[in-house]
Parts: structure tokens; sequence; C-alpha cells
């Protein structure tokens, strides 16, 4: 999958030329999952997750009135705003004024969440740290409290922080892990999601995607251990998960421990990886967030040179996560694949057709 530039910087971009990099990928096709074709239009600033109504509603209403008792212990004089921020099989999300709850997936172990927790509250520099590090049980649900942090705003894109969440990364990976931390959960994450593309019906664009997944090593579909366990990641990072905490112009911080964990750092680039070289993100924000997490030491890339080979794999796993996901969707739907769909789709055919760098880890 990886870009190349002529005569661009030495981690094959190149930060000139704003304007056409806009319209156009600089780059040249190259066997993998990069293509020209597609233009570098600004790639989504964060995922937001929207209501879809997958929690019982005697259960939202539970989980909205014990976030009002707790936003209420923090202050005597709150305002009274509620709201569903999330509400996701894996997940719902409930703000009352400054306060915020969050009901894990059904599936959550318990002791693996109070060592995420526990570590969130050991590093509130890098992780925003809840407001009590011990679960409470409602409904059959483990839910945890958080103070309410500004989140990147989706409708500015150039105001997007990459530098900011490449150094959290960095200092995140560098980082010594806590004894006892679960595995990072990134793999385990994107084979969900392709279990559910199969499991979604026939549509003409599943056969790219399981091609392309066919291709990865094994560790990459958690169908093998990790080739590296001992660096601390995020495990499924994206700019949704940074918020300035205290709101609204706190330092930016980074959320959701529920994939927290240790294992192959490139895994944390690669979401980035893959928006660039499918054409979704331009050449500049991509080096913008490169540099920055070179700059702070990450682990991650060798501090020089060509950074693709440490990233290959883990970018093609998140491409064909992303790309399982969308045709997933559009089949329970009914509808027809958006541009941005159908080019990580077609990003996927390509991948199918090259062999993906199995000598990619770099972690020191």
């Amino acid at each position: 999958m990886k870009p190349r530039g002529d005569g661009g910087a030495a981690d094959g971009t190149d930060a000139g030329a704003a304007g056409e990099l806009r319209r156009h990928c600089f780059v040249p096709p190259v066997p993998g999952i990069h293509d020209r074709r597609f233009p570098c239009g600004r790639a989504p600033a964060c995922t937001y997750a929207q209501p879809v109504n997958s929690a019982p509603a005697p259960f939202l209403r539970a989980l909205a009135a014990r976030t009002r008792v707790a936003a209420h212990e923090r202050s005597s004089a709150c305002p009274c705003g509620a709201a569903t921020l999330a509400d996701r099989p894996d997940g719902v999300v409930v703000r009352h004024a400054d306060t915020v709850a969050k009901a894990h997936p059904p599936d959550s172990d318990p002791a693996e969440l109070a060592g995420r927790l526990a570590l969130a509250t050991r590093l509130p520099a890098i992780l925003l740290p809840p407001l009590d590090p011990t679960p409470l049980a409602l409904h059959g649900r483990l839910v945890t409290f958080w103070p309410y942090g500004a989140p990147v705003d989706p409708d500015d894109p150039d105001a997007a922080p990459w530098e900011a969440a490449a150094t959290l990364l960095a200092r995140l990976h560098r980082t010594p892990a806590p004894p006892g931390l679960p595995l990072m959960r990134g793999p385990v994450k994107a084979a969900r999601a392709v279990a559910r593309l199969r499991e979604a019906g026939p549509h003409p664009a599943a056969t790219p995607v399981l091609r392309a997944w066919a291709t990865l090593p094994p560790w990459a579909r958690a169908e093998a251990p990790m080739p590296h366990t001992g660096t601390l990641c995020h495990g499924d990072l994206h700019l949704g998960q940074l918020v300035r905490s205290p709101a609204p112009d706190g330092p930016w911080l980074l959320i959701d421990v529920d994939d927290l964990g240790t294992g192959v750092p490139a895994w944390d680039l690669a979401r980035p990886a893959a928006w660039y070289a499918c054409g979704l993100l331009p050449p500049e924000d991509w080096t913008r967030f490169l540099a920055a997490y070179r700059d702070a030491g990450g682990p991650a890339v060798p501090a020089e040179g060509d950074p693709w080979p440490a990233l290959d794999v883990a970018a093609r796993a998140l491409t064909a996560q992303t790309a399982a996901r969308a045709v997933a969707k559009a089949v329970a739907a009914g509808r027809a694949l958006d541009e941005v769909e159908q080019s990580v789709v077609d990003a996927c055919d390509r991948m199918a057709t090259v062999p993906a760098q199995l000598a990619q880890e770099y972690a020191k």
C-alpha cells in the first residue's frame, strides 16, 4: 500500500502546492491501495457516533438519571442540560451538563476494564481520567463517569489537531505498560467488522474486501498473537478520540479506554495512514501527523526514512475494517455505497493483488 513521492520528502510526502494537493493525489499509482484517481478531499475530522436507538428505552432513562445524579454531586449549580451523545451496540454515551456517562460494551471484562481505567487515572496528561475508576453496574452494563471534554469540530477540518494527536500517541507509546494490562483490541475489532460483513448478506463489494482481508498476516486478523506486545497502545485512534479538557480550551487528551492495551504501536497510526494512502487525507495533513509523531520520539516507525514498511500491514487492516463496516451498513440500509465508501472498497480491490509487507513491525 506504500505511497511514493516524486522528489518529495524522505517520508514520501511533499508539503508544497497545497491547492493542487487538495485536488489530486500527487503520488504516482503504485501497487497496493493507493491510486491517484481519487481526489484528496479532506478526510472527516472525526467520527461522531449518532444515536441509532440501539439501547432499550428503560436503560437509556436509567443511564440519564444516574448521569444527572453524578452531575449534581459535582456541582450544586448544574444547568441541567442533557443529551445522548452516542447510542450504539458497543457503547452508549449520555451527557448531563459537565458530566458524561458511558455504558461500555455488554461483553466488557470487569477486570480488564478496571485495569484500563486505572491506567487512565495514572496518565492524566495523556488520557482523560475518569471521575471514578470503579465502574457502576447498571441494568447488566458497566458504566463509567467522565468530565465533559470539547471534541474536535467536524465542520472545521483545517483546524484538526493532527500534531496533538500524534504527540499524545508518541507519549502513550513511550510510557511503560503496567503489568497485567490486557492486549490492545484493534485486530479483534477489525475481525468483528469483517464477521459482520459476512453476516450482512450478499453484496458485490464484499468480495474485494474479503480478498484484501485474506492477504493479511494472521495476527492482523486476530487469528494469532501479535508480534510485539510490549508497547502501550490506544487501539482505536481517530480524531473523535480527542477532547479538550477542561472544556472548551484545555489541552487535548485521548479518550475511550475500551481498546487500550499492549500491542503493535503501528496500529494507532494506521487509520490516518490508510486515509492518506486511499487519497482521503491530504498529503500535507499526513505529513503534519507523521512529523509530529517522529518529533515526539514515537517508536512505531523509524525516526527517519520510509515509514511504510512499519505501517503497511496495519493500514491495510484498517482499510479492510473500514470497508467492511461501510458495506455492512449499506446492506442493512438497502442503499448504494457513497463515493468515499466506494473508494475504500476499490482500495481493497487493489490491495488484494499485492501481498502485504509482512516484515513490517518496528517498535523500539
